[in-house]
């Protein structure tokens, strides 16, 4: 298989699986586990740069909220500022925990065996949360209370396991807190913001001396990739989950858990 090929395919894995409650570190994970895609040094750093695709999907789709929001910082505007200022918090537990653990959490959990567990108890967790009888009070995720900005925050950290999905924790955390679904949905989007790219940021200058020019075109394709299909996926999602909530990821997390824990116990 040719690494363009690798490209375009992991793009497709990153772009559907970002922003749906299913994990996309550990879909990619089993990709390169069960079908060799993604095996190596550059392949491990890939998976990280491609996300700015993703992330610059949801700038292009929340560009008009989220210029409102860059002007009204800068201009006053009260609830502006509290939003940017509540991203921040919510943004500043992963960047401690990932400071602190983020060497342990790579080198112990990111393997198959981890992802396939998370993923079918995220999915079973999923399933309970979706047939709560909740009785949302926030309904705009740029006018959440600063501690509920907090707490949403501390449960992303959770994510940083594999298979956990970080819109997954966040997602359910805000449904606890109050958040209506599509609410809680988009609050898991512009969290990503920050977060996906001090990633992005930190792998980019870490591994700036590894990258040819041939690299950088392999990039630049899942880029492109990851940020269409985001665009495409995002759009749906959210008009899916309003509808029907997440009953179809929960399962979708349990059967590719399942399968993937019968592969490795047969030695695949």
């Amino acid at each position: 298989m040719s690494d363009a090929i690798r490209a375009v395919i992991l793009g497709i894995i990153e772009g559907v699986t970002e922003f749906l409650p299913v994990s996309s570190t550990g879909h990619l994970l089993l990709a390169e586990r069960f079908f060799h895609l993604g095996e190596g040094a550059f392949w491990d750093s890939f998976t990280v740069l491609i996300q700015l695709g993703a992330i610059l999907a949801i700038v292009g789709l929340y560009f008009r909220k989220l210029w409102d929001v860059a002007i009204g910082f800068f201009t006053g505007d009260a609830y502006a500022r509290r939003f940017v200022i509540g991203v921040l918090v919510a943004f500043l537990p992963a960047v401690v925990v990932g400071l602190v653990a983020g060497k342990y959490i790579k080198s112990v959990l990111f393997n198959p065996w981890v992802v396939c567990f998370t993923l079918i108890v995220g999915g079973a967790i999923l399933l309970w949360v979706d047939k709560l009888d909740l009785k949302p009070r926030e309904h705009d995720a740029t006018r959440f209370p600063l501690l509920m900005y907090l707490y949403i925050g501390i449960a992303q950290c959770v994510a940083m396991i594999p298979g956990v999905s970080r819109s997954g924790a966040s997602i359910v955390a805000a449904m606890l807190l109050g958040a209506d679904k599509r609410a809680a949905a988009e609050f898991s989007f512009f969290l990503a913001i920050p977060t996906m790219i001090g990633a992005f940021a930190y792998d980019f200058y870490k591994n700036r001396s590894e990258m040819t020019m041939d690299h950088m075109g392999i990039v630049a394709i899942g880029f492109i990739v990851s940020f269409i299909t985001a665009i495409i996926v995002v759009k749906t999602f959210l008009t899916y989950v309003t509808r029907h909530g997440f009953v179809v990821f929960a399962w979708w997390r349990v059967i590719v858990g399942t399968l993937g824990l019968i592969a490795l116990a047969l030695g695949r």
